[in-house]
């Protein structure tokens, strides 16, 4: 794929625009909370009451039909060429829920025996940068870096320059405010753009990295393609991605319910399978140096015991509340707490159904995980050849 050209750069301006606008409405004064943080529940006061409710509606009407094993391939094909509305409506509904319960680093990762869980989630970015082999000289982009908390934590690590690409204004708002807080606006940067047309221009970064985010493209070989056309040659990329293993099974009745589950709480298109990832990586030209399910370990403790609620595996203080939160009784709790808000006007119309679009979220990851036809973290590192 080709850099844009100057109409469809007009264009995506316009949509940006308009975009911008219409996220701002949603989130109300939220926007003036750029330099100073404000509680999960001010959050959900300050949201627009009319607009939020049709943004939730439109957001679910992506999947009208009930059964998953009665859609056709036309309802599929359908959802995925609306992929970049699906995963912008989902980010503006759901990302105070997820800096609430999780962090600003929206991803899973493994834990070791002891470590607290904010360790463990840096060690995981840590892990991919040390197996991409970033150099502090490098310019990296971060492709759906979400509100910046893995650029930051890779920025420190590796002393390179990140810059976050977002198709979502809120989460780029949140991104520059806090880049701002932790002095690093120098080494970072955080821009408005969609990852199937990357305003970019080819051969521009020494290396590109996805945390759980691709899985919202309508196609990964369109995104892995505007990948290794913004590297130089020799260029790194690397990823976290979501996947269905080999042991799904898309004929079962139960998997596709799952698969269904993992679609509409995440705000994802179209879930695929391991084989087709490492296809499209091979077709847009990529070499592969690394590809391994890392959620398939003999870990003691589990990359999903957070959304089980085992509390024993918590190591300090904040992890005990994360995992309260996280837990099935934590999701239920945090669900009734905010439709009786709602009940009583406090928060927008419209949030107790985003609770529990998350709940689902949650019920299927972790049904997907125990099954072993889910992984979260398929870990690859593939090169762009030199010539």
């Amino acid at each position: 794929m080709s850099p844009p050209t100057a109409t469809s750069s007009v264009m995506a301006s316009q949509r940006d625009r308009d975009d911008l606008a219409l996220s701002k409405v949603l989130h109300g004064n939220s926007w003036n909370d750029n330099k100073n943080q404000t509680s999960f529940l001010s959050k959900l006061h300050k949201k627009d009451r009319e607009y939020q409710a049709s943004v939730v509606n439109e957001y679910l009407d992506n999947w009208k039909e009930q059964k998953p094993e009665n859609e056709t391939d036309d309802d599929r094909e359908k959802r995925a060429g609306a992929y970049k509305a699906v995963s912008n409506s989902f980010y503006d509904l759901t990302t105070d829920f997820y800096e609430y319960a999780w962090g600003t680093s929206f991803h899973f990762c493994r834990f070791r025996p002891y470590e607290p869980f904010q360790q463990a989630i840096a060690r995981h970015e840590h892990y991919l940068a040390a197996n991409m082999g970033i150099q502090s000289t490098w310019k990296v982009l971060d492709i759906g870096c979400g509100v910046g908390g893995p650029a930051r934590e890779i920025g420190h690590f590796t002393g390179a320059h990140i810059t976050g690409l977002n198709n979502n204004d809120y989460q780029i708002a949140r991104a520059k405010r806090y880049a701002a807080s932790y002095d690093l606006e120098h080494k970072s940067d955080f821009i408005k753009g969609d990852f199937m047309n990357m305003p970019i221009n080819d051969k521009s970064y020494d290396a590109c990295y996805a945390i759980e985010a691709t899985v919202h493209a309508s196609s990964l070989e369109g995104v892995y393609g505007e990948a290794f056309r913004i590297l130089k040659p020799g260029g790194v990329f690397g990823c976290y991605e979501w996947l269905m293993t080999d042991s799904y099974d898309p004929t079962n009745p139960e998997h596709l319910r799952i698969v269904r589950g993992l679609e509409v709480g995440n705000g994802i298109a179209k879930m695929v399978t391991v084989k087709d990832c490492l296809k499209a990586l091979e077709t847009v030209g990529f070499t592969i140096e690394i590809a391994k399910n890392m959620g398939t370990t003999d870990d003691k403790i589990k990359w999903y015991y957070p959304l089980e609620g085992d509390i024993r595996q918590a190591n300090a203080f904040w992890d005990y509340l994360t995992v309260l939160r996280t837990t099935t009784a934590g999701r239920t709790a945090t669900t009734y707490m905010v439709k009786a808000l709602e009940t009583f006007g406090l928060v927008a119309p419209g949030s107790a159904k985003v609770s529990s679009i998350l709940q689902t979220a949650a019920d299927s990851v972790l049904e997907g995980a125990r099954l072993g036809i889910f992984t979260p973290m398929y870990f690859f590192v593939a090169r762009k050849p030199e010539a």
